[in-house]
């Protein structure tokens, strides 16, 4: 008979997770190896990187001058001895816009590219929480199926005792029909969680982009669960989350379109000259010959525009409208996170408070009235039934025991995550393609 005592040291002391068939001879895996693997290969963070350059690459764009107008300019267009086809140039025209409007205009899609930098950082840390999420899973699948296994065993030596007790007139049949559904029901438990740690396997390779990672030791310990307290879990959420972080920015990003749009209405200076080569005859060279006039500025011309009929009124109600909407929105994202780590720490710290019962009080005790029973049974002093009640008492709690373990670990890393989503996979948030408003598009339009 394999002792049930070493059953209840493999469930209760900690240690790292035992390797599967074959693995014995690779190197521990640790979690800082995994975090390294999935910063380098998962394909979302260049993909949020592109946010940071398409902003900037718009920055360019609008703090770039309007493209100058050349075309042809012709006047007095006659034939003739004295004219000659009259005058013919090129004419340059050129919008410069005053004010700072292209700096302003720069500022905008500057803020933005800052917004997109607090984006990257969310999908860092989804990602880092997707791949510590699953680490810990696989810790915790590991060790429950490492306990199955032994309660599997354990549950066929009891059929076996049953069996033979019956051969001997000790026992009944439905004693040994009842240790044998037991026996198969265990055996079920065993085979759903060896499925689920194929699964957790490979979508832990996925999420870091390596297909060809296969189950090895990890180098971590499934009950050493981190302590928390919620004031410091709270101060950290707010202060250093990359989700808060890019509220803050959008603010930053509608005051600089504010600021833009009230620039609009000052005015812009227009410029216009025009060269041009004089054909007419009208001058005399030596010996009296006629000779064309030649090169002469044709015209200079200057202007402003006068903001009679549009004062831009409109677009900076508007942005003054996003502008507060972005504000209402950090202190509204700032409330939901305070709501979140509620809950969240509330199950972190009921599944941690039930793990250390479980593990300390309430699975040595069910497993020692199991083998008081077992043995009990054996010398024919106990009936079956109770030593089927107390079997099942401890694959009951030994399941609450590692749902509570994997309920903590989820809590934890979610806060560890600043309360993101463990989506490492998940397409990465970026800010918004709309154009900013009238004013920037008038800037962008001629722009290099």
């Amino acid at each position: 008979m394999i002792g049930l005592r070493i059953f209840a040291l493999l469930l209760l002391l900690p240690g790292p997770v035992m390797a599967q068939v074959g693995a014995a001879a690779e190197a521990p895996l640790a979690l800082e190896d995994l975090e390294r693997m999935a910063l380098e290969n998962n394909p979302t963070l260049p993909q949020a990187m592109t946010g940071i350059t398409a902003a900037q690459g718009r920055a360019r764009q609008a703090g770039a001058w309007l493209n100058p107008t050349v075309g042809y300019a012709g006047e007095e267009l006659k034939p003739g001895e004295v004219i000659r086809l009259g005058e013919h140039g090129v004419f340059f025209d050129q919008q410069i816009p005053l004010g700072g409007k292209l700096r302003l205009s720069r500022q905008v899609f500057e803020r933005e590219a800052e917004q997109a930098e607090s984006f990257v950082d969310v999908q860092r840390e989804r990602v880092l929480a997707a791949v510590r999420t699953l680490f810990y899973e696989i810790l915790t699948t590991e060790r429950r199926v490492e306990v199955l296994d032994r309660l599997s065993q354990l549950a066929s030596e009891a059929v076996g005792i049953s069996r033979q007790l019956y051969n001997v007139g000790a026992a009944d049949r439905p004693d040994v029909l009842d240790s044998e559904v037991e026996a198969d029901r265990i055996q079920l438990e065993l085979m759903a969680a060896r499925n689920r740690r194929f699964a957790l396997w490979r979508r832990l390779a996925v999420t870091v982009g390596e297909r060809s990672l296969t189950p090895r030791t990890l180098a971590a310990s499934a009950e050493s669960l981190p302590e928390i307290t919620r004031e410091g879990a709270l101060a950290d959420v707010l202060s250093r989350s990359p989700q808060v972080r890019a509220a803050r920015a959008e603010i930053e990003r509608t005051k600089a379109i504010v600021a833009r749009a009230r620039r609009e209405s000052f005015p812009d200076l227009f410029v216009r000259v025009t060269p041009s080569y004089n054909r007419e005859r009208l001058e005399r060279g030596a010996g009296g010959v006629p000779r064309p006039i030649g090169w002469e500025l044709g015209a200079l011309e200057a202007g402003i525009s006068v903001p009679l009929f549009n004062r831009n009124t409109g677009a900076i109600a508007a942005a003054r409208a996003d502008q507060t909407r972005a504000e209402a929105e950090l202190g509204r994202l700032e409330l939901a996170t305070e709501a979140r780590l509620a809950s969240v720490f509330d199950d972190y710290l009921t599944a941690l408070r039930a793990t250390e019962i479980y593990r300390d009080r309430v699975l040595p005790r069910a497993d020692e009235s199991y083998q008081l029973y077992l043995a009990r049974y054996r010398q024919m002093a106990a009936a079956y039934p109770q030593v089927l009640v107390a079997q099942r008492t401890v694959f009951q709690m030994t399941e609450q025991y590692f749902e509570n373990l994997e309920t903590a670990w989820r809590a934890a890393l979610r806060i560890r995550g600043f309360l993101l989503d463990e989506d490492g996979l998940g397409i990465p948030m970026r800010s918004g393609e709309k154009e900013v408003d009238a004013s920037v598009r008038v800037a962008n339009a001629g722009g290099r």
